[in-house]
């Protein structure tokens, strides 16, 4: 359990950042994209689904970009461990994640 932790503030910390950073940006496009899909009539509904599907694999990159310069500070089992509780925290705060 302590490992868990020894990351959890600066998760949270760089979470909310890219929260606000990206409000306007990538995560309104997210929830732009998912109205559409619940709305599409059925013979839009695959367009839809790609397309929604396809800003959440943007949001998931510029995750993981944030996820790996943030690793390259670190040595040896911290990387796992950090990485382990990015992934953790960001699916459960965006469970759309998957």
């Amino acid at each position: 359990m302590i490992f868990r932790r020894r990351f959890s503030d600066v998760v949270k910390r760089q979470l909310d950042v890219f929260a606000v950073d990206e409000s306007n940006g990538l995560l309104a496009e997210v929830h732009e994209m998912k109205g559409k899909y619940d709305r599409a009539e059925r013979e839009g509904a695959e367009g839809a689904y790609g397309d929604y599907m396809d800003i959440v694999d943007a949001v998931k990159d510029a995750l993981a970009d944030m996820r790996s310069r943030f690793a390259q500070t670190l040595e040896g089992d911290a990387v796992e461990e950090y990485e382990a509780a990015f992934e953790r925290a960001a699916r459960r705060r965006w469970r759309w994640l998957g």
